[in-house]
């Protein structure tokens, strides 16, 4: 039954379903799963030993230590997401970050860098479908730089409201409401700006009848207003 289980996991994934029966049974056997509640840290890099993680339910953060020990979040990941080291190269290997859960019931699989690389080699559908994807993230990267390099701050947060109601909101004609599982610290470190400043903007929107606000659920009246 849990290989039933493991195998379902990953063949709803889109990046396998290039991959036939037995591909991903081979697939399965490498595969190692994990569940954690909210608050748990999850993984520290290990160049020693790489691995790729896909992250099936729940959402996390991506969290970066500096060399005085401050933690800055880079990345918040939702259900189909990749992380850990998802370059072949291990040489690029993030030697200084960590992922924490943001909801409950958090469920992640994870494979060996070699193990994967040993599939893609059998399989160069599959290698092709990896290389699209980092293609695409890749991609958001650089527009976030982008929206860093020349745009403010208010700029830069309705562009996050935007992007997460469009992927994860639950829409009510022009209206959207979001789960709010982030804090003003996670969105003030995600946007690149002072948790003072998200604060500010936020209650400058509500002033103005664009959202409501709390920390359960942002609700947007009129997602194009945003």
């Amino acid at each position: 039954m849990y290989e039933e289980i493991k195998y379902w996991y990953l063949r709803d994934h889109k990046l396998f379903r290039t991959l036939g029966f037995a591909q991903i049974r081979q697939l399965c056997i490498v595969t190692g799963f994990k569940k954690a509640g909210k608050g748990e840290i999850l993984y520290f890099s290990n160049p020693e030993l790489p691995r790729i993680f896909l992250l099936k339910k729940g959402h996390i953060k991506i969290m970066e230590v500096d060399g005085e020990g401050n933690e800055t979040t880079k990345e918040v990941l939702k259900k189909g997401d990749f992380f850990g080291q998802l370059f072949l190269d291990v040489a690029r290997a993030p030697s200084n970050e960590f992922a924490k859960t943001l909801t409950d019931d958090v469920l992640i699989c994870s494979f060996l860098l070699s193990d994967f690389e040993n599939l893609m080699v059998k399989h160069p559908q599959l290698a092709l479908s990896y290389t699209k994807f980092i293609g695409l993230k890749m991609k958001r990267l650089k527009n976030n730089y982008h929206n860093l390099m020349f745009k403010d701050a208010r700029s830069r947060l309705l562009i996050f409201l935007r992007e997460w109601a469009e992927s994860e909101g639950n829409y009510h004609g022009n209206g959207v409401t979001i789960e709010n599982y982030l804090t003003q610290t996670d969105i003030s470190q995600i946007i690149c700006t002072t948790r003072q400043t998200v604060t500010q903007l936020l209650n400058e929107l509500k002033t103005e009848g664009l959202l409501e606000y709390d920390r359960q659920k942002i609700t947007i009246p009129d997602i194009s207003r945003i």
